[in-house]
């Protein structure tokens, strides 16, 4: 199927998702995220924050968690820079910092910047993932570019409810592989 295709099918999935389905989804992803995640050699995670119309992972879950049970680990988000149509990253520091852009993306207003090359694992949002690591995004192409930035040792971990596609196609040189995809049953390590 093509990008497009599967983009439509994977957002319909999404919103079709009864709200106890979906908190139950969240709560079982997080648990297998901290049960497949080793944090001795991560200081920096950058997370994502949800965009909570479309439907996407609860990363606030895995972020309160990290917080409480990780508490040397820094975490960062990302803010869209809409002049450059590159990610800004800066470390989270509380929700006060954070207001939601155009597209409902709680994102920091304010802040200490984080430099890319001190984060050592980035969680990726995607609507459906490939068993060769290919993640289909709502095609601006924002995360590929910023992990084609990233450490080669930095650890790109894909979110989802569901399982993976046979094969995403049209995914061309600029399209970043994950190394590792979490789903509230599976852990898919590429």
């Amino acid at each position: 199927m093509t990008k497009k295709e599967l983009r439509k099918i994977y957002l319909k999935k999404r919103m079709e998702l009864s709200d106890a389905r979906y908190h139950q989804l969240n709560e079982e992803l997080c648990e297998n995220f901290f049960v497949h995640v080793n944090f001795s050699t991560i200081q920096v995670l950058h997370l994502f924050l949800p965009i909570e119309k479309n439907r996407e992972v609860n990363t606030w879950l895995i972020l309160d968690r990290v917080q409480e049970e990780y508490p040397r680990v820094r975490i960062a988000v990302p803010k869209i820079n809409n002049q450059s149509a590159e990610l800004e990253h800066y470390y989270f520091e509380n929700r006060d910092q954070l207001e939601n852009n155009t597209w409902g993306i709680p994102e920091p207003i304010k802040g200490i910047p984080a430099a890319i090359e001190k984060i050592d694992a980035v969680l990726v949002p995607l609507l459906a993932f490939d068993r060769q690591g290919h993640r289909l995004g709502y095609g601006r192409g924002f995360y590929d570019r910023f992990l084609a930035n990233c450490r080669p040792d930095c650890r790109k971990i894909g979110l989802s409810f569901f399982e993976e596609e046979e094969e995403i196609g049209g995914i061309g040189e600029k399209d970043i592989p994950l190394n590792m995809i979490i789903t509230p049953d599976t852990c898919v390590v590429i």
